[in-house]
């Protein structure tokens, strides 16, 4: 299958998001000698404070829990490789992807997706908090690292694809498809990201590859973790087979290896259903350009229907038996608690920020205030925003 794979690759070419041809930046920079201008976004993110700081952001546990567990920051890697190879074989373009491959969980909380709605919850009456605004306000306002600019003065096909990298915000007859947060809002009144079009396929691609990275990540965490066994897995479609295989064509094999190459193979059996069914609805739809490719309507890089069936039974199974198992639970119950402390204290009492964080002037209680202590909140570590939860609220710990 695979030689008649690399035949049909070639034709997507045509489809790829050109840097020559990009729509430019914010901020007109005169363009590096030596990379492109994806290279160039990709290479701002490596480098950004943000990126940095996923190393000690978590995925599903809490950091301190073992070193062995995904972060964001591993996470972040392993997407950036299923979306190398992805684009490596459509002949996409493997900077763009990758560059949105590694930012595109940048504005997650720490405490992942405890953290996220904890902060939700606080932020409700403060025009509300979403982790894609977040990574789009980091990149375009926080990161503070340049004269001429805030930001990272990204492309704008890495801005878009950081946006809608899930799809359209906009749905039919221009109606928001869901509420369009705040800070999306802001930025496309003076940079339009086009909220009502698909992405490009670079970005569709880091989209899938997220899907497939964290679906086999988590397994593989759930099992080291005894959250789940062997035998669970064993009763899911796609997953199952591919344990058993592996188990009767290795008689004795140890558990460590034939979960890792189970996984494996898990991933290699995604990704090529994902080359097939991009190249079928590229024979289908017949997009000629990367703008075609926006104005579809409809994905032109996704799962076939047989593995997107698959894809749904493995995260109801992930969300029964380890985001929703009573280990996990009892940590997300700590983390939401810990953030909603930290936000409380800070909104009443914002003398308490960092000097460089009351820069501007700031007032208790008003929505420049929540936004402030939002943004101060979401790039806190695990370690950090426990640590700073000591500080603030044991009266045995120093200031």
């Amino acid at each position: 299958m695979t030689s008649d794979l690399h035949k049909l690759a070639g034709a997507l070419a045509p489809v790829a998001c050109d840097p020559a041809k990009s729509r430019g930046r914010f901020t007109p920079e005169e363009e590096a000698a030596t990379r492109t201008a994806f290279q160039r976004d990709r290479d701002r993110i490596i480098h950004c404070g943000a990126f940095r700081r996923l190393k000690y952001k978590t995925q599903v546990f809490v950091a301190s829990e073992g070193d062995n567990y995904r972060t964001r920051l591993t996470h972040s890697l392993e997407v950036a490789q299923i979306a190398r190879s992805l684009c490596r074989f459509l002949a996409l373009n493997e900077d763009l992807a990758e560059a949105l491959a590694l930012a595109h969980d940048l504005g997650h909380t720490c405490f992942g997706h405890a953290g996220e709605d904890a902060l939700q919850e606080c932020m409700a009456n403060f025009n509300g908090f979403d982790h894609n605004a977040q990574s789009l306000r980091i990149v375009t306002k926080l990161e503070r690292r340049y004269i001429a600019f805030d930001g990272l003065n990204l492309t704008w096909e890495s801005l878009e694809g950081l946006v809608k990298h899930n799809g359209p915000l906009i749905g039919g007859k221009g109606k928001a498809a869901r509420p369009i947060p705040l800070a999306i809002q802001e930025y496309n009144a003076t940079h339009d990201l086009a909220l009502a079009t698909f992405p490009s396929a670079e970005a569709q691609i880091a989209a899938v590859s997220d899907d497939i990275a964290y679906n086999a990540h988590d397994l593989d965490d759930g099992l080291r973790a005894g959250l789940f066994s062997l035998e669970d897995v064993m009763a899911l479609p796609l997953v199952g087979p591919i344990f058993s295989d592996i188990a009767a064509r290795n008689p004795g094999v140890d558990r460590t290896r034939l979960i890792h190459v189970s996984l494996s193979r898990i991933i290699a059996a995604m990704v090529d259903d994902v080359i097939l069914e991009s190249i079928r609805r590229l024979k289908a739809l017949k997009p000629a350009t990367a703008a075609d490719v926006r104005a579809l309507g409809q994905p032109l890089v996704a799962f076939s229907d047989a593995m997107a069936a698959h894809d749904k039974s493995l995260k109801e199974f992930l969300f029964a038996h380890m985001y929703r198992h009573t280990k996990v639970n009892r940590m997300t119950s700590k983390a939401r608690r810990v953030v909603r402390d930290l936000f409380s204290l800070l909104l009443a009492e914002p003398e308490l920020l960092p000097e460089d964080w009351r820069i501007g002037g700031i007032e208790a209680g008003s929505l420049k205030t929540a936004r402030r202590v939002a943004d101060y909140i979401a790039g806190m570590t695990d370690r950090f925003a426990l640590d700073e939860h000591s500080r603030l609220f044991d009266p045995a710990i120093k200031p």
